[in-house]
């Protein structure tokens, strides 16, 4: 084993959803760096190519392709796109979400568990069903879906958000199964409260920061660093022979 190539990444081509900032623009850098040709995605073509800049600065292969994955016809863009450009497709990693109202379910307003379902758990299943073919000719494909402690013990608030990413947690061992026969890995990782904009609501209100606070094992927030370095263990051959596993990453809160 070549311990100097074990996290590379090289010459593999990754798609990345909801890749212009927070976590996504992290794994992002951090596939970049390990030398992967790294395609992100969103939903405005003007983030995208801030992030796309930033990263080009340092040297990187990056693109930005933006569609809303919430949308069926745009799932297939992408997933063209990417492939009119770079012909192959290894890793993907679904990590664009949704999450528009924070209040009890009593009060969610009819029409919301539909967006939910459809960029958090209908776009990761179509797009992986999109690349099957793709990542089946990689010599080590990863599908690598981005869930939350919420999946694993919701929070109040974000009901029909942990609803959704409890059933991503269940999808992902369900391709892990029935796709280990053509070498294609799926993993999950559900990640704590990250102090990124998605989830404000979380870290800078004091009272739900200070009962975080004092169920942290690990006495602090997490950054999309710690998001980013296990998303890179999950592509790369350091995982060669994990599948089907569902990775917290939470400072200890889900104990």
């Amino acid at each position: 084993m070549d311990l100097n190539s074990l996290f590379s990444l090289q010459d593999r081509v990754a798609i990345i959803t909801g890749g212009s900032k927070g976590i996504g623009f992290a794994i992002a850098h951090f596939f970049a760096a390990a030398g992967a040709k790294v395609v992100i995605n969103g939903r405005y073509q003007e983030n995208l190519d801030v992030a796309v800049a930033s990263l080009r600065s340092r040297g990187y292969e990056v693109t930005g392709i933006a569609h809303h994955i919430g949308y069926q016809e745009q799932r297939k863009l992408l997933i063209e796109k990417t492939l009119k450009k770079y012909s192959k497709i290894d890793i993907l990693v679904n990590n664009a979400a949704v999450s528009p109202v924070f209040a009890p379910i009593h009060e969610y307003e009819s029409g919301v568990l539909d967006k939910i379902i459809d960029v958090n758990l209908k776009a990761p299943y179509e797009l992986s069903q999109l690349c099957f073919h793709h990542l089946k000719k990689s010599t080590n494909s990863s599908i690598i879906n981005i869930s939350s402690v919420g999946a694993i013990s919701p929070e109040r608030g974000l009901g029909l958000y942990s609803i959704s990413k409890a059933a991503l947690l269940s999808m992902t061992k369900v391709f892990a199964k029935e796709w280990g026969d053509f070498n294609i890995r799926v993993n999950a990782i559900c990640p704590g409260v990250i102090q990124t904009q998605f989830s404000k609501n979380m870290w800078s209100d004091e009272k739900i920061h200070q009962h975080i606070m004092n169920n942290l094992p690990l006495k602090r927030l997490g950054n999309e660093e710690d998001i980013a370095a296990m998303a890179l263990f999950l592509a790369s051959n350091a995982s060669s022979y994990t599948t089907g596993a569902v990775f917290t990453s939470d400072g200890g809160y889900s104990i």
